[in-house]
Formats: structure tokens, C-alpha cells, sequence
């Protein structure tokens, strides 16, 4: 295949993959500097209007979603053959399709990968979208200034709900595909990508390819609930699933958290793989990262958090009674001298009326704290939702920092709000982490706070202090 040198205004550099309905290149914008995939319909489909459009819906279904956890497109144009074109945001880590084929993933970051694929897939459905065909070659991974991003990808067989069912045809890849989709009569909801969801689970967590109906075996070191969950996902019957990506998730992640609390899921890591650190900066811009424990790390983290004032000492004043305030929602936050606010809502939770929650980070720079790790701030959170699936302790469980070794997890009440800390120090990025959750008549609260250098608990416990939340129709 001959590679075109430029498609519209875009110079191309090189194919990126080649399936049935298209071609996808890696081409390069001249005006904001940046690489993208041009992705072109096939020649052998030009002439098909049916295939033409579903191209072109794609595109519109993804322009109208423009989420950060599924691909999006810039834009949309034409061949001089009258081929249509998209213009898709780079995945420049490639798919979930690549990575298994070089073996299979621990299983730790495998349970975690899953539970992003089904925070991606839970985007569509609140979107009243189905998507259709998840495979591994539809799971991209984008690098953004916080970390690596999953994106669901490949949308050209999603329907929304409403047109999803009743003589609709065959749709989906063999293997991966809800036993529903083979029957051009059949109501095809978000069930079927939870089945999806679940088979994807199976390539991930089970030791060799099973054919969807068999017995599900997995990998030693995977937790029995979790395979308890992937057992109903994969129900054949759609009424003995879970009913949509986001209750899948639940379930993953409950299934998947260790007991005894914060302190567990620090002690359960065994070095088979790293779990992704929770970074709620970028869950205002989007962004997650990754990494692996370290042996020995315990012992020196524990120490790096007393010289860094965690366990002792005070370098950096707390918010002051009186001092400027900023807020989200029902949630206020008394500001630390010099420190400022940004956000509105907490990116992939909404709440019963389909908003995002409530959410801010606070910090001298907020626009720069998710990318910099040397900049001092906090993000705040309220979530209904989470409140009814767990509590405090259960909450920061499902949160590790797997490159981190963590102190002894303390309580403390502030503000009226009875919270769980934990503190972790850190080989890289930001040195000290603090993650605080508590239970209030509004949702659950969290605080994830990175001190400034020579800050203590006086400064953190200041802080939550000066988080309050306005109790329901109040």
C-alpha cells in the first residue's frame, strides 16, 4: 500500500493499521504542531452509502461525546476520490491488542486496566450510546502530561439505545461478541458490552484463550471475586448480568479490594505488578499513571515522610479562620495563603441528575498542579455515588500508590468530618502524598493533598479543617 503524502492538510508520516472499512495514518498537523490519525474509508466501501455513513457517524458520535477516556476527533473532510476522512486525537501508545501480544499483563495492573476500560465504556452508556464490538484492538493507550490515558476506540458499530435493537444486523467480533448480537431480533442494550466487558476481563486474567460459554479459569493470584464477577458478566442470558458498565465496575472494583482498609492495599502489592496511583489532579484534566513497588521501599519511604515533616514538624502555615474561600457545589474550601481554585466537577462521576459531582483543585498554580509535580495543592471531591458503594476506608483502599510506601494510616476529625489519612512517600513525581476520606450526610469526601516541602500534619489537618459541605436541601 502506497502511502499518500499529505490528506487535506496534514502530511502523513506513516500507516498506522489497515481493517476491513478503513485506514488509519499517522499524519502530522503543521499548525498546532502536533502528531494525529487521519483515518480514511476504504476504497473497495466508497460507493456503499450504508458503510459511507456509518463512517461519518462515527465521526459525529464522537465529536458529540468528546470525552478524555474515549478517542476524539478534530475533524472531518474529503478525498478528491470523495472518500471521507476523520481526524482522530494520536493514541501514541498503541492498543491493548499490541501489549498482549507481548504477554500477559500482572495481575494487579490488569484488574486496574479493566476497571478503566469500564470507566471508558460507562462514558457511552450515560451517553445512551452502545457500543458493540469491544476487543483488545479497540483499547488505545495516550500519553497526556499526567500519565498515560485508556481510550475506548472504534466506534463504528455503536448505536444509540433506542436504534440498537430490532432487525439489526449481525454485528461484532466472534469471541468478544454477546451471544445476542447473532440474532437480528434481539434487544442489544448496554448488556452486551457489559459481555463485552467481561470477555476482555477473560483475555486479561485467564491463562489461555477460552471461547466464550466455557468454564471461566483464571490466572493464579487472581482474587475469586473477581472472577466471580467476569462468571456474570458473561452470563449468556443479558438479564444475569449487571445491567450496565458502570455497575460492572462496582463490582470490579469491590471484588478487587483488599480487606482491612487503606493499609491493605498497600500490603497486598507482591511485586507481581504496579497499580496505577490515583492522581484525582487529572481527574479534573483527565490523565492516570502507573508504576512498580520498589523492594525496600517501605523502611526508607517511612523515613523520607519524617524528614519531610509528614510525621513531625511544620514548615508551611495551614489555612487561617477568616481567609479567602473558594467552591463547588455544596463544597467549600478555606484557601492557604497564596493558593488559588479551579474546577467545577469531578471528570467520569456524576451524580443522580447526570452532572458531574462537585470537585476543585486548590494550589498556588491549579492549572499547572496536575502536570508539576513540584508544585504544592490539593483536590477536593464530593461524590454521592461512591458514597453508597463504600465508605472512607474502603474508598482509599481502591486508591494505592504502588511506586509508594506508605506511613501508618491515622484518624483525625475536622471540620465535623471524621477522616482516614494516609500518607505515602513517593522514588518520583511528587515526594509526598496525603490521601484523607470521610463520610458525609452529602457523599463521601475526598482530599488528596501534596504538602509543601516541609509541611506537616498541622498544615494537612489545617486544610481539612477548612473543607466544609453544605448538608442536603440545605
Amino acid at each position: 500500500m502506497t502511502a499518500p503524502v499529505r490528506i487535506g492538510s496534514y502530511r502523513i508520516e506513516r500507516l498506522l493499521g489497515a481493517g476491513s472499512f478503513a485506514t488509519v495514518w499517522l499524519g502530522h498537523d503543521p499548525v498546532l504542531d502536533s502528531r494525529v490519525a487521519v483515518k480514511v474509508l476504504a476504497e473497495n466501501w466508497s460507493h456503499d452509502l450504508r458503510v459511507r455513513e456509518r463512517f461519518l457517524d462515527e465521526a459525529r458520535l464522537l465529536r458529540r461525546l468528546d470525552h478524555d477516556r474515549v478517542v476524539r476527533v478534530h475533524a472531518v473532510g474529503e478525498l478528491p476520490d470523495g472518500r471521507p476522512y476523520a481526524v482522530l486525537a494520536w493514541a501514541d501508545g498503541g492498543s491493548l491488542r499490541d501489549r498482549l501480544a507481548r504477554g500477559p499483563l500482572p495481575v494487579v495492573s490488569a484488574v486496574d486496566l479493566l476497571g478503566e476500560i469500564a470507566a471508558g465504556v460507562a462514558v457511552l452508556h450515560r451517553h445512551g450510546v452502545v457500543h458493540r464490538d469491544l476487543t483488545p484492538g479497540n483499547i488505545l493507550f495516550r500519553s497526556t502530561p499526567a500519565g498515560e490515558r485508556v481510550l475506548v476506540a472504534d466506534l463504528g458499530l455503536a448505536k444509540a439505545l433506542a436504534a440498537a435493537s430490532g432487525l439489526t444486523a449481525r454485528a461484532g467480533t466472534p469471541g468478544y461478541m454477546a451471544p445476542e448480537q447473532d440474532d437480528p431480533l434481539a434487544v442489544v442494550d448496554t448488556r452486551a458490552d457489559v459481555f463485552g466487558l467481561g470477555r476482555l476481563g477473560v483475555r486479561l486474567l485467564c491463562a489461555a484463550a477460552e471461547r466464550p460459554g466455557a468454564p471461566v479459569r483464571p490466572r493464579p493470584g487472581v482474587p475469586p471475586a473477581v472472577t466471580a464477577v467476569l462468571r456474570r458478566a458473561t452470563a449468556r442470558r443479558p438479564a444475569d448480568r449487571y445491567p450496565d458498565a458502570a455497575a460492572f465496575r462496582a463490582a470490579l472494583c469491590a471484588a478487587a479490594a483488599p480487606p482491612g482498609g487503606a493499609g491493605g492495599a498497600a500490603a497486598r502489592r507482591d511485586g507481581s505488578g504496579g497499580t496505577a496511583p490515583a492522581d484525582p489532579a487529572s481527574e479534573v484534566s483527565g490523565g492516570r499513571r502507573g508504576g512498580r513497588r520498589r523492594a525496600g521501599l517501605v523502611g526508607a519511604g517511612v523515613l523520607a515522610l519524617v524528614a519531610l515533616g509528614f510525621a513531625a514538624g511544620d514548615g508551611a502555615a495551614p489555612p487561617r479562620p477568616g481567609a479567602a474561600t473558594a467552591g463547588s457545589g455544596p463544597v467549600t474550601v478555606t484557601l492557604p495563603p497564596g493558593w488559588r481554585a479551579d474546577g467545577t466537577g469531578w471528570a467520569g462521576r456524576y451524580g443522580d441528575d447526570g452532572d458531574l459531582e462537585p470537585a476543585l483543585v486548590v494550589s498556588p498554580d491549579p492549572a499547572r498542579w496536575a502536570a508539576d509535580p513540584s508544585l504544592p495543592g490539593a483536590f477536593v471531591g464530593l461524590s454521592a455515588s461512591t458514597a453508597r458503594r463504600t465508605g472512607a476506608e474502603g474508598f482509599l483502599a481502591e486508591r494505592p500508590h504502588a511506586d509508594c510506601a506508605a506511613a501508618p494510616v491515622r484518624r483525625t476529625r475536622q471540620g465535623g468530618v471524621d477522616w482516614v489519612v494516609a500518607g505515602y512517600a513517593c522514588p518520583r513525581g511528587r515526594p509526598v502524598i496525603v490521601e484523607a476520606a470521610g463520610t458525609t450526610p452529602a457523599g463521601l469526601l475526598y482530599v488528596q493533598v501534596v504538602p509543601p516541602p516541609g509541611a506537616g500534619p498541622a498544615f494537612v489537618d489545617g486544610l481539612l479543617a477548612g473543607v466544609r459541605v453544605r448538608p442536603p436541601n440545605d
